[in-house]
């Protein structure tokens, strides 16, 4: 059984489950008369995976077509189907970063679950992200004549931005996405990305989030976009593929995670439609690990998300492997999930460990996952909530 805090495996490991919590956990708990055993062998437990960014109402092939010519109630089922995948793949919590383009679609999908309905991981969901007019995720290389809608929710302005977090807000959000830069273009070895954003508005977004107990993440690659983030509070910056020492030490003092996406960036460079297109995506991704190692070496915290979605859903525990690829241990890519992972879902003390009083969100695993972090992508048995999903 994996302990997150040691970062050690103890050896036997035994978990005594009650409803829907853990009410003992180590190697010998007892076992109350009539309690059913599952005995699953030469594994190791471990708490369910966490993934801080994925999103559930994308699938692999055209994103922008895909968005434009499937209807939201059949982008809907397909994110229901979505949620079970990933749920099998041992992923028990997730934040969907943006149903690009579906709205608050998400809100049912979260609900669903909840109450039963359907399987898939705790949720939280932010709606559509929030962009500017051009931006990112606008609908930029299509017919004007044709009006095709943005894939997000416009907002130029700080009162602009308060008025669509109120509204998402309204519709169910649990956190706010926002489009701080993009697009990204690599010349001769130095990134570019236009900023959206000023930190005097990303600053009106956190205080409006943070009135209603709620936070904001970034879509964010890159300077000065990331440092704008980054001073005006938001939780987590998105991607950031390359970082200032000035976001950095911010980052580390702040204690705001970067969440790299490397395995998004890996299956875009193995399915690009040319060459051309394929070279670009592994250059980025090649100076992206390079910035990766200068973050760790800073001391920026990390967490662990992969942008599934555009790849197909429940193989995303890739991302562990391209971390420890790129230089992190695997003991160190397992706690950041875990200690990073619950807090910025706002879960911590709930998921993220095997200890009494938590939900029951329990995976197993074959071998040891602290030295070969491919066992993540190996999941055999999923309970979430004291419930078997998978045996």
């Amino acid at each position: 059984m994996f302990d997150v805090e040691s970062g050690k495996v103890v050896a036997p490991g035994e978990v005594l489950v009650q409803g829907e919590r853990i009410v003992e956990a180590g190697s010998k708990v007892n076992r109350p008369a009539g309690a059913e055993v599952i005995d699953l062998g030469d594994v190791t437990l471990m708490p369910g995976l966490i993934d801080a960014h994925v999103h559930l109402f994308l699938h692999p092939g055209a994103e922008d077509l895909q968005t434009v010519e499937e209807s939201v109630p059949q982008r809907t089922i397909l994110a229901t189907l979505a949620a079970k995948a990933d749920l099998m793949g041992g992923f028990t919590a997730e934040r969907d970063m943006g149903t690009e383009g579906a709205g608050s679609a998400d809100t049912a999908v979260r609900n669903a679950i909840n109450e039963g309905l359907i399987p898939g991981p705790r949720l939280r969901v932010s709606g559509n992200a929030i962009d500017i007019l051009g931006g990112h995720e606008d609908a930029n290389h299509f017919n004007p004549a044709q009006h095709v809608l943005s894939n997000a929710d416009y907002a130029n302005n700080s009162q602009q931005i308060v008025e669509v977090i109120r509204e998402q807000v309204k519709e169910g959000s649990d956190f706010v996405k926002m489009y701080e830069t993009g697009r990204d273009t690599l010349v001769d070895g130095k990134w570019h990305t236009p900023y959206q954003y000023t930190e005097e508005q990303l600053a009106a977004a956190v205080a409006e989030a943070a009135r209603t107990g709620r936070r904001v993440a970034v879509h964010a690659t890159g300077e000065p976009g990331t440092l704008y983030a980054v001073q005006a509070g938001v939780e987590s910056v998105d991607h950031a593929d390359q970082l200032s020492d000035e976001t950095m030490r911010l980052m580390r003092e702040k204690g705001i995670p970067a969440v790299p996406t490397f395995a998004i960036v890996e299956y875009f460079a193995d399915h690009a439609s040319t060459p051309a297109a394929g070279e670009r995506e592994r250059k980025m991704q090649e100076f992206h690990a390079q910035e990766f190692k200068k973050q760790l070496t800073a001391g920026v915290p990390m967490a662990v998300g992969s942008d599934v979605g555009p790849f197909p859903h429940g193989t995303q525990a890739r991302e562990f492997e391209l971390m420890v690829q790129y230089g992190m241990t695997p003991v160190a890519v397992l706690q950041a999930d875990y200690i990073n992972g619950s807090k910025l879902l706002g879960w911590d003390g709930q998921i993220g460990a095997l200890k009494p009083g938590y939900f029951a969100d329990i995976v197993a695993v074959p071998g040891d996952p602290t030295k070969d972090i491919s066992a993540v992508t190996k999941v055999s048995f999923v309970m979430k909530g004291g419930v078997v999903y998978r045996n």
